[in-house]
């Protein structure tokens, strides 16, 4: 029996309930009366039609809020809020309708608000001078903007491209780079003449409980251009030639006056001099650092011994280093190439790497040789490292901000590429790409 009503709607168990009220006292007074049967039945039928009338009447209603309500929810499960309930009886059902109809208005106008922020986030977006990449965890593109339409050399949207397709018409460098999946700076080659360096910066997030990857690519505005470095190198030069004028008989003068002051028994003139020798020292390893850069010369190319270079190296500076090949050789000027080296090993150790964890990897790949230099250092931060290769930028207080600049001018004149970019396990990874035809 309990079963059977349990099974009921709400307004059906009503009129059962007022039903079974009714006929039970009938039922009651006919059985003690002793009614005739024929009467008794005649008075269960009418007391059933009655409290079934009068039922239908108490419930129906009910049964218009519920409907209301229960349409009102499933517009809310499907994304309707424009519509709102007409049910406006004084009672309990009333006062929720009425509950539902403010908060579907609330909704409604916080829903628009929403849509109207992420119109003006996706014009922003769009017009941004970076290029945006968002891929699923499925490798699907699900979003884009215009300036990564123009990377991915796209005349068309990339959204619901999969990522190895994309990659297939991309350049080689924008390829590695994504594959990496680690924030770093590389070149794009335009031409045989020119390059773009780009930064990218990469992050994960989860979007409707699945993983997403977020690549976000800055074009980096040189500082200076060609013709600004060009303009640069004439004044350094210029600027190093009458200072090395001066610096000469400055320096003679000075060897002059210490012989002098040794016959003087007078120890301040010793610290005088010794300030000025220390001085004179050091502008002119700056100045020389300087015309490095200014003059650096047509590369005059021969045949890379790799062994025999590293291992010269190795005497100066603590580090590992592997050559994975010694069939492939690289032509390139080898006084050009040590330095290149050197000025990266010094930043590696100047990083705060311990020396056990600097190496070189030499490999040879599709007529191209690669050089990779890595540290356990602390990294570099977005904004140094998108200055870095910059030249006169630098984050020391004593440094000239020319040992990348130089690196890039030196592996530039070699026809390769420098990138930078940050390990997952912490420190800096400089990659050298050279060919080697």
């Amino acid at each position: 029996m309990f079963n059977f009503i349990s099974g009921l709607s709400l307004t059906q168990k009503i009129m059962a309930i007022c039903v079974l009220c009714s006929v039970l006292p009938v039922v009651s007074i006919t059985i003690i009366a002793q009614h005739p049967l024929y009467y008794s039945v005649l008075l269960v039928i009418a007391a059933m039609l009655i409290s079934i009338l009068l039922a239908r009447a108490l419930t129906k209603p009910i049964k218009l809020g519920l409907q209301s309500l229960e349409t009102g929810l499933l517009n809310f499960k499907d994304g309707e809020l424009s519509s709102l309930l007409a049910y406006k009886n004084n009672d309990e059902l009333g006062k929720l309708c009425l509950l539902y109809n403010q908060t579907a208005k609330q909704l409604r106008q916080e829903k628009q608000w929403i849509y109207q922020r992420e119109l003006m986030l996706d014009k922003v977006l769009q017009s941004s001078p970076q290029a945006l990449l968002l891929v699923n965890d499925n490798k699907i593109v699900v979003f884009s903007n215009l300036v990564s339409r123009t990377l991915f050399n796209s005349t068309t949207q990339l959204e619901g491209t999969q990522l190895h397709e994309l990659l297939s018409d991309a350049p080689i460098q924008l390829t590695n780079a994504i594959e990496q999946g680690v924030d770093g700076l590389f070149n794009i080659e335009i031409d045989s003449h020119d390059s773009q360096t780009w930064h990218l910066s990469t992050g994960e997030f989860l979007l409707n409980n699945q993983k997403h990857h977020l690549y976000i690519f800055k074009q980096l505005t040189r500082e200076l251009s060609r013709q600004e470095v060009a303009v640069w190198k004439k004044v350094i030069r210029i600027i190093s030639h009458e200072l090395n004028n001066s610096l000469g008989p400055m320096s003679s003068m000075l060897h002059s006056a210490q012989l002098l002051a040794s016959r003087v028994d007078e120890p301040r003139l010793a610290r005088v001099f010794s300030t000025i020798d220390e001085r004179i020292s050091h502008l002119t390893e700056f100045v020389q650092g300087y015309g490095k850069f200014a003059k650096l010369p047509t590369p005059q190319k021969s045949a890379i011994n790799w062994q025999n270079t590293l291992s010269d190296l190795n005497s100066q500076w603590q580090f590992s280093y592997t050559v994975s090949s010694t069939q492939s050789i690289l032509h390139a000027d080898q006084a050009q190439l040590e330095q290149l080296l050197i000025n990266l090993l010094k930043n590696a150790h100047e990083s705060g790497s311990n020396p056990s964890k600097i190496n070189i990897d030499v490999t040879f790949s599709s007529n191209t040789c690669i050089v990779d230099v890595s540290d356990g250092g602390k990294g570099m931060s977005e904004q140094v490292m998108a200055n870095a290769l910059v030249p006169f930028y630098s984050t020391k207080s004593t440094g000239s901000g020319l040992g990348l600049a130089l690196c890039r001018e030196i592996a530039e004149a070699h026809k390769g590429q420098i990138s930078l970019h940050n390990k997952l396990s912490g420190g800096l990874n400089v990659q050298v790409t050279l060919p080697c035809r």
